[in-house]
């Protein structure tokens, strides 16, 4: 069903208190909840669930297909640096500390900028997946999403 469309069901249930997230572990925001579809959601349908319960939807855009099961997000947890490969650079970004100092580059030739990091998959990091943090800069090289890595 589409996003748009579950939250008006939810809506009309008595549920008001409704989140959304990426399924795909990109990071993006469902701004325009019409471009978007549920893949999944944290209350089963038919469930009995009080309309005070949070309804949170698992989406992707519209001409996506759907995962499996919700893509988790990369984490250093541990202080250790994943491996960022094919996640998108936003969700790299959210995984690392607010002070690491963070660098995008475009891995293609084209020098392009890179400005909605949600649409970038990193190719390339300058840490080994499992290397310590401890305050070290981290450089990823990224193209977009529909390009292969080079």
């Amino acid at each position: 069903m589409g996003l748009q469309s579950a939250q008006d069901a939810a809506q009309e249930q008595g549920f008001y208190s409704l989140k959304s997230h990426d399924s795909l572990g990109r990071d993006r925001l469902q701004i325009f909840d019409r471009d978007w579809k549920v893949c999944s959601q944290n209350v089963r349908a038919g469930t009995a669930a009080g309309t005070d319960t949070t309804l949170d939807f698992g989406s992707v855009k519209l001409t996506e297909t759907c995962p499996s099961k919700d893509v988790k997000a990369p984490s250093t947890a541990g202080g250790k640096i994943p491996d960022f490969t094919g996640k998108s650079v936003k969700a790299a970004r959210a995984a690392l500390d607010p002070g690491t100092s963070f660098t995008v580059k475009d891995a293609s030739d084209e020098g392009r900028w890179i400005l909605v990091e949600s649409n970038w998959k990193v190719c390339t990091q300058s840490l080994a997946a499992g290397t310590a943090l401890k305050g070290r800069p981290v450089t990823l090289g990224a193209v977009k999403f529909e390009e292969t890595c080079p």
